[in-house]
């Protein structure tokens, strides 16, 4: 078992969060998204979108997206539940997880493969345009998220999840996709430091 990876995106930082909160140990293989190496036939075989993470199995079967490599691992290593527990509990995580993924990161990821250089030969065409404007919508879910903790420890209630992993994530995203945090949101501020310091987040 391994998984690949390129250690500087931020999707397979997630995978490593996950696996570090879970206590569990994959080899993982470096690959270079810059160089071509998601676009060998090799690579190519294994994932047909040509995206990292993707966790190789011995047998040789290959799970690619992050989330379902999350939730392998919550089925083999249940606790602690980074999934929620219970129907609700469940539920609750999976739409917060979804409003980080879909309404937070993508917004700064689209910013970021349209309007940083260096995605230039990679986002083609780049459509600038498009990249700011999902800049304001960023910010947008970051107000909304700043009210809800008015309420609550993490995102999705009182208990750590998948959830506050995408929206770390995102938020560290913001920097080299050149949003800057608004420092006003005051629940958000203490939220992003308190998860900024867990161990698993320098995994």
């Amino acid at each position: 078992m391994k998984i690949l990876e390129m250690r500087s995106a931020p999707n397979p930082r997630r995978v490593r969060i996950f696996l570090a909160e879970k206590g569990i140990g994959v080899p993982f293989e470096q690959l270079d998204l810059m160089k071509g190496a998601l676009k060998t036939p090799e690579f190519v075989e294994l994932n047909w979108f040509q995206r990292v993470p993707v966790l190789v199995l011995d047998d040789g079967m290959a799970i690619a997206e992050t989330m379902a490599i999350c939730r392998y691992f919550e089925e083999l290593q249940p606790d602690p539940a980074l999934f929620g527990k219970g129907a609700l509990g469940r539920a609750t995580v999976e739409m917060w997880n979804r409003r980080m993924e879909l309404g937070l990161f993508f917004c700064v990821a689209q910013a970021f493969r349209h309007l940083h250089p260096v995605m230039a030969h990679l986002e083609v065409p780049q459509v600038a345009a498009w990249g700011e404007a999902n800049k304001p919508k960023a910010l947008e879910v970051l107000r909304y998220l700043d009210r809800e903790l008015a309420s609550r420890q993490y995102i999705s209630g009182d208990t750590f999840s998948v959830a506050d992993i995408t929206g770390l994530v995102a938020i560290d995203f913001m920097k080299p996709a050149r949003i800057q945090r608004p420092p006003e949101l005051a629940n958000l501020e203490r939220w992003y430091h308190e998860v900024s310091a867990r161990p698993s987040a320098k995994a």
